[in-house]
């Protein structure tokens, strides 16, 4: 496998915050990560700066091996925390958008997964329920053929049963030779589809190993050793 994303020395500092504090990191292709940590531990600041958002303090991010900007941005595909869809357009328009958009978008693959969730792709987003609106926004960002997906906090707003469909749609549609970064606090939800856990605390990574690593170094699983550390 091959190194897909490194960070060096990642710092980003806010007035008197220090939201990431130096960290080294490195994700290699194909896996699947669980960016573990409670809220305000600098999860959704790393995102940011891996997609171009912020700007490091100091150090740097790499994106094979190129930092981000316009040509990085062509194989992130990024889901924020936040909707950020214009609420007025329909579902197809939307498609369509993204389709000129991203010159890996999959139409097909998008049209496939809105209509096992009986979506008709002429009603207006705004007319979609809370949890409908999340899983179009899932959609969209999944029909990439991207090589790095990145998933702020995807099943953080959504009921138990919608959390199941994120995740079979996770698996079941990124490219395989392609890495996925999902942040999230709720471990158990996801640690079955984890190939990799990394947790982070007050800007600091305290810990990147496989989920095998974890279980046999520690005898527990993710999830028991999130709230140990973290004392949940």
């Amino acid at each position: 496998m091959s190194e897909l994303l490194r960070c060096e020395n990642l710092t980003k500092k806010y007035a008197n915050t220090t939201a990431l504090n130096g960290i080294n990191l490195t994700l290699e292709s194909g896996k699947i990560v669980g960016l573990l940590g409670p809220n305000g531990s600098g999860k959704t600041t790393l995102i940011k700066l891996i997609n171009g958002l912020l700007t490091p303090t100091e150090g740097k991010v790499l994106i094979n091996g190129k930092a981000p900007g316009v040509e990085t941005k062509c194989e992130v595909a990024y889901l924020p925390d936040n909707s950020y869809l214009n609420s007025w357009m329909t579902v197809k328009q939307i498609i369509e958008y993204f389709k000129d958009f991203y010159a890996d978008f999959r139409e097909d693959v998008a049209y496939t997964m809105l209509n096992k969730l009986s979506i008709t792709p002429d009603v207006k987003l705004k007319t979609l329920s809370k949890g409908n609106k999340e899983k179009v926004c899932l959609i969209l960002v999944m029909s990439r053929n991207a090589k790095l997906y990145v998933l702020d906090e995807p099943i953080a707003g959504v009921d138990p049963a919608a959390r199941d469909y994120v995740i079979s749609t996770i698996i079941n549609n990124y490219n395989p030779e392609a890495t996925v970064l999902i942040s999230t606090h709720l471990i158990s939800d996801i640690e079955e589809i984890l190939d990799e856990a990394i947790f982070i605390q007050n800007g600091d990574i305290l810990l990147q190993k496989t989920v095998d690593e974890i279980r046999e170094e520690n005898g527990k699983s993710v999830d028991a050793l999130f709230r140990e550390v973290f004392r949940w």
